[in-house]
């Protein structure tokens, strides 16, 4: 799940956010206009249309993750199933919504500096699941409703993975974020980034994105920390982040799991919970962030929702 562009908008943008969280949907409406006066067979110019006549959420999301009319398409033409399946996913957004509500008052006590920025539901090609920036998060309607390796019940499914792109969108890892590749883009630090988000989405919503990794690592605890130990300083991401592949039920995203247990070793040692939640997502160094959380490979960690 890559999940954000990196970019500020400070202050000026901060003091726009609203009270409560805001879905905003015009640009699915503006596809399934579409779709369904051309038969769920819209041409690659009226997808274009579609996307250079969106907001400005889906214009960015689609200029940062090559989301084209011609890839749209393809992808209608080659999975059909998935637009009309997407369609059911808009059902439970009131749903959503209201239980988006809660977590950000948990948030908001935990970490006063939080602020709402809006999240817009468009569709695109299939994917990513989502993107987030400072100024909000945009997420995919139809990736995220096929996304049901995540968590079977659409409802509980977008309420945290949307917690998760909250997150993001305040983050200072998210600030300055370096493109895979990029020697700053190293294992831990992305699995920071990513680990963290996660960790502070299941402390406020109640679970993480990802309910799997909980039945993949449970008894190799040591065995996936050490092998991510030796590889953390590296900038090889393909093992540890971003490698789901559709197909055999294998491990992937480790580096996300790997993250939320250092980010919940820090949390659960910490005495003051709330200036905990705010140096997991301020934090800036993820060697200085890594030592002080006390992490070492295949610590038990206890239910940090109890604390």
């Amino acid at each position: 799940m890559r999940a954000f562009l990196a970019a500020a908008c400070g202050a000026m943008c901060s003091a726009a956010f609203a009270a409560t969280p805001e879905i905003h949907t015009g640009d699915v409406d503006r596809f399934y206009a579409l779709y369904d006066a051309t038969g769920g067979r819209p041409s690659v110019e009226q997808l274009d249309a579609y996307l250079a006549g969106g907001s400005q959420r889906l214009q960015e999301f689609a200029r940062a993750r090559r989301v084209t009319g011609e890839r749209i398409a393809a992808q209608i033409a080659s999975n059909p199933g998935m637009y009309e399946h997407a369609r059911e996913c808009l059902r439970v957004l009131p749903a959503v919504e209201r239980r988006l509500q809660a977590a950000l008052d948990t948030l908001s006590d935990l970490y006063p500096d939080a602020a709402y920025p809006p999240v817009a539901i468009v569709v695109g090609r299939g994917r990513p699941v989502g993107i987030a920036d400072p100024s909000g998060a945009t997420i995919g309607l139809e990736a995220l409703c096929a996304a049901d390796f995540l968590h079977p019940d659409p409802e509980d499914r977008f309420v945290h993975v949307i917690a998760h792109e909250y997150v993001h969108t305040l983050q200072a890892l998210a600030r300055d974020e370096p493109e895979p590749g990029d020697p700053r883009a190293t294992v831990l630090r992305m699995s920071l980034l990513e680990g963290a988000a996660e960790f502070v989405a299941e402390l406020v919503s109640g679970s993480v994105s990802n309910i799997r990794h909980a039945e993949w690592t449970r008894g190799r605890e040591l065995e996936i920390e050490t092998a991510f130990q030796a590889a953390m300083h590296g900038s090889d991401l393909g093992p540890w982040l971003y490698n789901y592949r559709p197909g055999p039920d294998e491990p992937y995203d480790l580096g996300y799991w790997v993250g939320y247990r250092v980010a919940k070793a820090y949390y659960l040692q910490a005495e003051d919970k709330r200036a905990a939640v705010a140096r997991i997502i301020d934090l800036d160094d993820p060697d200085a962030f890594l030592r002080d959380s006390g992490w070492f490979p295949g610590m038990r960690l206890d239910d940090a929702r109890a604390r």
